[in-house]
């Protein structure tokens, strides 16, 4: 069923845009239920970046307001797991709206789980091995990571992003210029990592904030096509922002995808066990596995948005 194929290539571009490692890079196809995108013939160049009017600011800077807007050093060094569900649009011709949890937890694990027509689709990284589980293409026994996933997820960010604690990490920040975007005036960063990957980041003039992040290109309609997620809906959650909804748009299709969060829970007990491969595994039984974590109900540490 490619709409969750889709769903899984799009939450690990979306959930994790900056604050939980990708755990891989689901091929992205088509949903066959939505109709095709016609585009124009032949495709245009993309537009020239329009660039911002903006306070001259250095790397230093505009990083350093960056940390301080997403609640600062000391909040997101106290983070020591995060627990996230909501719901992720996987298209079609009827919206269709997948549930799922995301389970990070330092120095480098994760575990996504989306729920699709009774099934649980998983994958899984361990800081070192990574699997994943996908019922929904009749393969109800868990595989591991292509090397091409295993090499991305252990080159992924941690959970608290590209910018913070930067220099520690081994990564090199460059100012590259302004840039507007959906109407917005940006700082545009190239972000190398101690891998040599490098990956652009749009900050926000006004609030610092992340208003655009580069994601790996994926391959939709038998090509590769650039990707990119827009975080917005800011909310606090234990002193740290976080972005209530990310859309993720694909280069030459229209419209997005967005991926919403309802519940938000730090500093979560969670197991090493919840990131090991079971010695055997089925679709079935994972319904039934005491390895899924249920969050708890809200608390203190806990964010969800209010009704409009």
């Amino acid at each position: 069923m490619s709409k969750l194929t889709l769903a899984c290539g799009l939450a690990l571009t979306l959930a994790i845009w900056a604050y939980a490692p990708g755990a891989s890079a689901q091929k992205i196809v088509r949903d066959p239920t939505a109709p095709a995108t016609a585009l124009p013939p032949p495709p245009r160049p993309a537009a020239a970046p329009v660039p911002a009017k903006l306070p001259q600011l250095s790397v230093s800077q505009i990083v350093d307001k960056n940390v301080a807007a997403r609640g600062g050093l000391s909040a997101w060094r106290a983070i020591q797991s995060m627990s996230i569900s909501g719901k992720i649009d996987a298209g079609g011709k009827k919206d269709t709206l997948l549930p799922y949890t995301l389970q990070v937890k330092r120095p480098n694990k994760q575990r996504l789980a989306i729920d699709f027509a009774g099934l649980t689709s998983l994958q899984v990284f361990d800081g070192e091995h990574g699997w994943k589980l996908r019922p929904y293409l009749n393969r109800p026994d868990p595989e591991p990571f292509s090397p091409d996933e295993l090499r991305k997820a252990t080159e992924a960010p941690d959970l608290d992003g590209l910018l913070i604690d930067y220099a520690a990490k081994g990564s090199k920040v460059e100012l590259e210029g302004t840039e507007m975007i959906d109407n917005q005036g940006t700082y545009r960063l190239k972000v190398t990592t101690r891998h040599g990957h490098a990956q652009h980041v749009w900050i926000d003039g006004s609030s610092f904030l992340e208003a655009k992040i580069e994601a790996n290109p994926r391959r939709f309609d038998g090509k590769m096509r650039n990707v990119a997620s827009y975080p917005r809906d800011y909310r606090s959650v234990q002193g740290v922002m976080m972005p209530f909804v990310a859309e993720t748009r694909i280069e030459g299709v229209r419209g997005g995808h967005n991926m919403t969060i309802e519940k938000v829970v730090m500093n979560e007990k969670i197991d090493d066990s919840a990131f090991a491969k079971p010695p055997s595994l089925t679709a079935a039984a994972m319904q039934k596995s005491p390895r899924m974590v249920t969050l708890p109900a809200a608390g203190p540490a806990t964010s969800s948005p209010q009704p409009p």
